[in-house]
């Protein structure tokens, strides 16, 4: 698109008499990084009526508009605008207005102008937002926020303007504030904002408000940047730690660096071009990519479209299936919709999809891999497995010969003794078999061979129950049954991710079992959880440690798997007594909890396992 001719620009002085226009401005003056030539033309209305007009004649006339804050955030352009630049710096929109507790501010005010303000009118509560570059106008949109407060949450009111001219509002309640994004639409220049804080002293407030900018001054780098380049996939996970982890400090290009105090801060050292930034932000997010699984969003704004193109990585599809038919149905639909979130928040493009069927779907063969979050049944038992390994379509988590022997108790048994695991001791029962064998005595566990979170399971402590408990068993499995010995002790489980043994978690349950109740609705009370435990020596736990990844190895296991245990009260021995290899995903849920105590947050720990299936695609 061609540059803003001189006869617009007279047309444009002619029609709004008292705009002020500037020519040929250095992008260095007007932004914090730096980088960019000049802006043709900036243009700063007078106030609402002028901004209206001007907004009015440039979409008539087919002219871009870009709106320009403090420039804390904007990456210029080396190429010439081809429109027209708002800057929003003058007269109201600049101004502050206090009453009693509302504060009526101008989209130009920088964030530390009102909280100081409001500070020595006696007003505060959000004096966190004071370190925050930016005018009002920009941070509004992006909901700017800092140690737990965002300016969502004290907006009342906002009007603006769209690109066309028409007069746009919105009550605080109307509009949905989200991390660091809004429903604010795009084209929509914000005028002012109606703000109400909390009766302060004013004294207290300036302090807050300085402890503020010096928290700031000694943790982010000096020189110039656009702060923050990346947004932090979720709160509690940084896209500083992310760079770091991934050893992006010593990525450069150009004369853009990352910095070696914050790795989020990409530093003009003082020639970079917008090329040099873009090829930094593009190597960053690959490096954070290929070492975590997690696709980093730009935080900064650019002047030229192309640039925001330059830096983009298109996302993996994922179908993610939950649901199944099994008896853990409700517990797959919630620990599928835990990952979905996860992984959206790493960046992938997601689809949900409630399974009825062991059978491959259209789209499941348009997504780039398939993450089944399913327990028990046709999820478990390799079915779904077997059907994605026909179609040639890569998957999270075991094979399906692995799922369908690990899902199998009986299988897992054998193949245990086999293999030198301990467990145990255990007979298998048919239908024909009237008693268990003689070596076995109670208490006993009586268990269905293929079920999960304890579907069927009894443990008998008496003689004159176990033909009950042997009848429960069978309303789960239609041939075979196992029953083992009792163990009194420890009950503990072992994670796996990758190969990477995780610490043990200790499950201190309030009834005789580690049963449904005490896993999700804890009517008996509630069940403790210990990561790691204190109750276990640690050479005891490092010896757990190599059992769970002997029988992983065993199994064929891949990506995932929750092995669980039992450290015998009397002597600390340790018997294996199952394995799981699609473990339940909530937030909450075990292996996730080993995972956090390891330094994986659940967002880095969807994004793993999705990148191993990504590896594996064809």
């Amino acid at each position: 698109m061609p540059r803003l001719s001189k006869s617009k620009i007279f047309e444009m002085q002619s029609l709004l008499p008292g705009l002020h226009l500037q020519f040929n401005v250095p992008w260095k003056s007007v932004t914090t990084l730096g980088i960019g030539t000049k802006i043709p033309v900036l243009a700063e209305p007078e106030d609402d009526i002028q901004l209206c007009e001007l907004l009015k004649y440039c979409d008539q006339n087919s002219i871009p508009v870009f709106v320009l804050g403090e420039g804390s955030n904007m990456v210029g352009s080396d190429k010439a605008m081809p429109g027209i630049v708002i800057r929003l710096s003058k007269n109201d929109f600049k101004r502050i207005k206090i009453s009693h507790v509302h504060v009526t501010v101008g989209a130009g005010v920088s964030l530390y102008n009102l909280m100081n303000t409001c500070a020595e009118a006696g007003l505060g509560g959000s004096a966190p937002l004071a370190g925050i570059p930016g005018s009002l106008g920009g941070s509004l949109k992006m909901n700017a926020g800092a140690r737990g407060i965002s300016l969502g949450d004290i907006v009342e009111d906002i009007c603006g303007f769209d690109f066309k001219g028409n007069h746009w509002k919105a009550s605080g309640r109307e509009i949905k504030w989200g991390y660091h994004k809004t429903s604010i639409p795009d084209d929509v220049i914000i005028l002012a904002a109606i703000c109400k804080f909390e009766k302060a002293q004013t004294s207290l407030e300036k302090d807050k408000i300085k402890n503020e900018i010096q928290w700031r001054r000694e943790s982010y780098p000096a020189g110039r940047s656009a702060g923050c380049v990346f947004r932090n996939p979720v709160p509690d996970l940084s896209a500083g730690k992310l760079i770091d982890i991934s050893s992006g400090k010593n990525l450069s290009s150009g004369d853009a660096v990352v910095s070696d105090k914050h790795a989020n801060f990409l530093i003009n050292r003082g020639k970079s071009t917008e090329k040099d930034f873009t090829e930094l932000m593009l190597k960053v997010k690959k490096t954070v990519l290929s070492c975590t699984g997690i696709y980093l969003n730009s935080e900064v704004n650019f002047a030229n479209p192309e640039s925001d193109k330059a830096v983009s990585i298109k996302p993996a599809r994922i179908a993610l299936l939950k649901g199944g038919t099994s008896s853990e149905r409700e517990v797959s639909l919630k620990s599928g919709g835990f990952v979905a979130e996860a992984l959206r928040n790493a960046g992938y493009d997601v689809e949900e999809i409630d399974v009825k069927k062991p059978e491959v779907t259209p789209e499941m063969k348009k997504a780039d891999i398939v993450f089944p979050v399913l327990h028990g049944g046709f999820g478990e038992n390799g079915e779904i497995q077997k059907a994605l390994e026909d179609a040639g379509i890569s998957h999270v988590g075991c094979d399906s010969r692995a799922c369908h022997t690990s899902i199998d108790k009986i299988l897992s048994k054998n193949l245990m003794s086999g293999e030198d695991i301990p467990t145990a001791k255990f007979a298998i029962l048919t239908r024909r078999d009237k008693s268990i064998p003689p070596d076995l005595k109670v208490p006993v566990v009586v268990k269905p061979p293929t079920e999960g979170s304890t579907v069927g399971i009894s443990i008998v402590f008496n003689e004159s129950d176990l033909d009950k408990a042997i009848e429960t068993a069978f309303k789960y499995s239609a041939d075979e049954i196992l029953v083992e010995q009792y163990i009194k002790g420890t009950e503990i489980t072992v994670g796996i991710v990758g190969e990477q043994v995780l610490p043990l978690v200790e499950i201190r349950f309030p009834g005789k079992t580690y049963d449904y109740d005490a896993k999700y609705t804890h009517q008996q009370g509630e069940t403790r959880y210990f990561c790691p435990p204190d109750s276990v020596p640690a050479d005891v736990q490092a010896k757990c440690q190599e059992y769970a990844l002997k029988f992983f190895k065993a199994l064929g296991g891949r990506d995932l798997m929750r092995i669980d245990m039992i450290i015998r009260e009397k002597d600390n021995a340790i018997f294996v007594l199952e394995s799981n290899n699609l473990p339940g995903f909530t937030e909450s849920s075990l292996l996730p909890k080993a995972a956090r105590t390891a330094g994986i947050s659940f967002i880095e720990l969807c994004a793993r396992l999705a990148q191993m299936a990504m590896a594996r695609k064809k």
